[in-house]
């Protein structure tokens, strides 16, 4: 005997599954159960070893640019710079706790997963029903299922009466499905195989016994969590920018130091000891300490931001991640649409009537055939086809904290919302007429009917269900409060119509009997019945997720749908939310399909129906190798491989499965898809924040390594101290390039494009603004210190006014780096953070120069007041040289515009 994983299954006879298996109507042994738990071990997912609080600790650590600032600690350690490597070290040990604690939490996915799996199941052995701890299933046992089971292993089905499995979160299906002991054909998708039941899947109606065929990680579950522990989660675009911003900055400043030491001794005749010092200097001068905080402290901002918009991001990179995506690849069912039936259309024989409002609140217009509001308490036809639902339903509806939610079927649930809608009250029509007896759903016959009576005496048959089998048993239709010859090419009509929009359509009728009856029979179910009419129901789309993808579309994103739906359903919605006529392509045309040929097919299709699992993962990978950041949204167990995939994995937070929230890095707390845009946004601002702090921060580290490199070349005596350079930098950072983190979207930030991933965070332009920003610093603040020099003034008393110059440019040019290249914006109302770190700065910065103990510790001397004015004219020149530079950057994109020849 040897289980096969996995195979065809679906397609054998159950006679030949039972006989591979060599298992028996009665079960197998005890004896032999026992030796097969030996052999294929217990029904449980693998569980894998997770890295330790201490590797992932020190995983923090991980990156260069940390590298350099240890490096540098320690060279500072070894030429007695206690207090410099003190505030280094600091830094990187925050910034390595803040990464612990908001990164820190361990994969859980495995165990979401696991915690799916039933604990008990009832099994056939040796003849005998018992219970057993689901763990020790081995393939060939019989397990007896009903509703409210959980499925314990992948099963083949024997004998089913009219059994029904939700399989939602394993293949996508918003709605139950019908199983049978039939095979099926071997292209058959997942969501096809009605001879199977899933681990994991939960039985919401009917019974039904079947073989173990799969168990533990041989299941379709376990393959799931085989491909979520083999994903490899992407680097966000945020840490590839800084990973490769941190190379370029240590060939810079490892290059600059060796050129400082190679010139002093090889030209200058200095010392080695004197150059190595004096390069560390510059090692220290040019490495941007407050770098790592004020980047962490941004995306932790972010993450706040986006928690009030209902976006819970789990990775702090993450935050920006959306900001970066050019393809959104989401789920259907719960995501793009409500998740909730809701009956649209109905067909009688002398009306077409539309339905509004959706989800299950019994609230909404009716309109007729020519759009005109219904008159309810003229339409007989209308209100003889909801009654029937009415009373033939075992659904029910409840409001809860405001929202309607159902009890039972969806489909049975959206007939008794129509029925609301049209202003029946359930009590009252179950008063007037009795049920008596009911005979429920059953797959083979396609429907379910119900037994009444009236006070008269008299007796009636609801039924309802597929319309092709209820237009086999009517031969009558209702029209006018009578009856008449069926009109099939009517009906007909009206059910391609209805599946042209992509509405599952119902069929309800009833048959009068003259004498009331206590009992129902399969026969009384076929035949004499009178069509009432046709009733299209459709799980709708989120109004608020049309004008979403309306958003990314004008941003540049392009929006994929990915269900495990049926094709015509999937094309039907994505019609509705605007993505696009074209056809939808199924799971089984991209098995088909070679790498090559998916990509080329990629660019057309907007729609993907009947996936798997291993499809949505495909998907997502190779759009990822045709360049495109790719986020990915769904609830589903079967979503959890492409949401650890993507570049950005967006679960459900409602109705979410823990497995999708784990392997997820944003969790949307409201289910809505709309959620996105304002992430979408909020990732673009952080990142042009990042890139504004960044933007003032280097020429800071590029004045300072300026100023050293010219006092070495002219041998001048140092203008600022390696210690007070730190102090500048720690300050600066934490204060002003701290407040362009508050700094509001830019103007048409999401009619842009989104940014290439592969351009460097700092562009061309961008690099020469840091270096004329640079060269306007080391001028300033060098050229005051000649000047006072010549002047007479003590060196600590020069070093202090060139280093509060030096602040003082830096303050000028913070309010040129509000806007990237829109002109600088002084005001204070959008963010109030600006003016108050300046007031703070220059506090600061008048303790640093007369406050005695900073004196002593930093070298500093009093300045007089004249000495003042030298520093604001240094922040006006610098604010008005960069905001010169952006006027003319603006004119000549100007220019560039205007001389572009049109497209043809």
């Amino acid at each position: 005997m040897q289980a096969h994983p996995h195979s065809d299954w679906h397609t054998r006879p159950a006679e030949d599954s039972l006989a591979a298996l060599e298992s028996g109507p009665d079960g197998l042994s005890a004896d032999e159960a026992r030796r097969r738990l030996e052999k294929h071990g217990p029904n449980r997912l693998p569980k894998r070893r997770s890295e330790g609080p201490l590797k992932r600790f020190l995983l923090q650590f991980h990156n260069l640019l940390i590298y350099v600032l240890l490096a540098s600690c320690g060279v500072t350690l070894i030429l007695g710079e206690w207090l410099d490597s003190a505030v280094i070290f600091g830094v990187v040990l925050i910034n390595a706790l803040v990464g612990f604690i908001q990164e820190g939490k361990a994969e859980q996915a495995m165990r979401a997963i696991q915690k799916m799996l039933t604990q008990e199941s009832r099994v056939r052995r040796d003849g005998k029903v018992s219970v057993i701890d689901a763990e020790h299933l081995v393939p060939g046992d019989l397990v007896l299922l009903e509703a409210g089971d959980r499925v314990p292993a992948d099963l083949r089905l024997l004998d089913t009466r009219d059994l029904r499995i939700e399989e939602a979160a394993l293949t996508g299906e918003s709605l139950p499905s019908d199983k049978g002991c039939e095979p099926v054909g071997a292209s058959a998708s997942l969501g096809d195989r009605s001879s199977m039941a899933y681990s994991g899947t939960l039985v919401s109606a009917g019974s039904g016994v079947g073989l173990v065929v799969a168990t533990a990680g041989h299941t379709e579950l376990g393959r799931i969590s085989h491909m979520l522990g083999n994903v490899q989660r992407l680097q966000t675009p945020l840490l590839a920018d800084m990973a490769r911003f941190a190379r370029q900055l240590t060939l810079i400043i490892v290059g600059l130091a060796a050129a400082t030491f190679a010139f002093g001794v090889l030209l200058r005749d200095y010392s080695a000891g004197d150059m190595l010092m004096a390069a560390v200097g510059l090692a220290v001068a040019a490495i941007p300490e407050g770098l790592p905080a004020v980047l962490t402290i941004i995306l932790a901002l972010g993450v706040q931001r986006m928690a009030r918009h209902r976006a819970i991001i789990r990775r702090l990179p993450a935050v920006e991640s959306l900001g970066a995506v050019t393809v959104i690849c989401s789920d259907k069912t719960g995501t793009l649409t409500r998740n909730e039936m809701t009956v649209q259309r109905v067909f009688t024989r002398e009306h077409s009537y539309e339905v509004e409002g959706v989800g299950y609140a019994p609230h909404g217009t009716i309109r007729c055939d020519d759009d005109r509001q219904c008159a309810l308490d003229a339409a007989d036809d209308l209100l003889e086809l909801a009654r029937a639902g009415l009373l033939a339903n075992s659904a029910s509806l409840r409001l809860l904290d405001g929202h309607w939610c159902i009890a039972g079927d969806p489909t049975e649930a959206a007939l008794l919302t129509l029925a609301g809608k049209i202003g029946l009250n359930p009590h009252q029509e179950s008063q007037r007429l009795p049920r008596v007896d009911a005979i429920p759903f059953s797959s083979e016959r396609r429907s379910l009917a119900s037994l009444h009576h009236d006070h008269a005496g008299h007796g009636l048959i609801y039924q309802f269900g597929a319309p092709e089998r209820l237009l086999e048993i009517c031969q009558r239709q209702w029209r006018a409060g009578s009856d008449e010859p069926l009109e099939r090419r009517y009906w007909h009509q009206r059910l391609n119509e209805g599946a042209g929009q992509g509405l599952r359509m119902i069929g309800l009728a009833m048959r009068p009997l003259e004498k009331a009856r206590q009992q129902l029979d399969e026969d009384d179910l076929n035949e004499g019945f009178i069509l009432l009419g046709l009733v299209g129901m459709i799980d709708p789309p989120r109004e608020e997720a049309i004008q979403a993808i309306a958003e990314c579309v004008s941003a540049g994103i392009a929006v994929k749908m990915i269900t495990g739906d049926h094709a015509a359903t999937a094309g039907a919605i994505a019609r509705r939310l605007g993505l696009g006529g074209s056809r939808a392509m199924t799971g089984t045309e991209i098995d088909t399909l070679g790498d090559a040929e998916l990509d080329a097919r990629l660019t057309e299709t907007s729609v993907f129906a009947r996936t798997s699992p291993s499809h949505k993962l495909r998907l997502v990978e190779r759009l990822q190798a045709g360049g495109a950041r790719v986020a990915m949204t769904g609830d589903g167990v079967n979503d959890a491989p492409a949401l650890k995939r993507a570049d950005i994995g967006i679960a459900m937070g409602i109705k979410g499965t823990e497995a999708a929230k784990e392997a997820a890095q944003m969790v949307l707390a409201d289910d809505n898809f709309a959620t996105l845009v304002d992430a979408v946004a909020e990732g673009r601002t952080v990142y042009d924040n990042l890139k504004k702090s960044i933007l003032f921060i280097l020429p800071t580290n590029g004045g300072q390594a300026l100023v050293l490199l010219a006092a070495i070349a002219l041998g001048l005596p140092l203008p600022i101290t390696p210690l007070q350079i730190l102090w500048v930098n720690m300050i600066t950072a934490v204060t002003l390039a701290l407040t362009l983190a508050f700094e509001p979207a830019e103007r048409g930030l999401m009619r842009q494009p989104p940014r290439d991933p592969e351009a460097p965070m700092l562009s061309g332009w961008l690099l020469w603004r840091v270096a004329c920003v640079s060269l306007l610093l080391t001028a300033a603040s060098l050229g005051i210190f000649l000047f006072t020099q010549q002047q007479g003034w003590m060196l600590e008393e020069s070093r202090t006014l060139a280093l509060n110059v030096l602040v003082a440019g830096e303050i000028g040019y913070l309010f040129s780096c509000r806007r990237l290249r829109e002109p600088a914006h002084f005001g204070a109302r959008r963010n109030p953070m600006v003016w108050a770190m300046v007031l703070l700065l220059f506090l600061l910065q008048l303790a640093f120069t007369y406050w005695s103990p900073l004196q002593r510790l930093f070298g500093t001397a009093a300045l007089g007041p004249d000495a003042w004015g030298w520093c604001l004219l240094a922040a006006v020149g610098v604010c008005l040289e960069v905001e010169l530079e952006k006027a003319f950057y603006r004119w000549r994109r100007t220019q560039n515009t205007e001389h572009e020849v049109p497209p043809r």
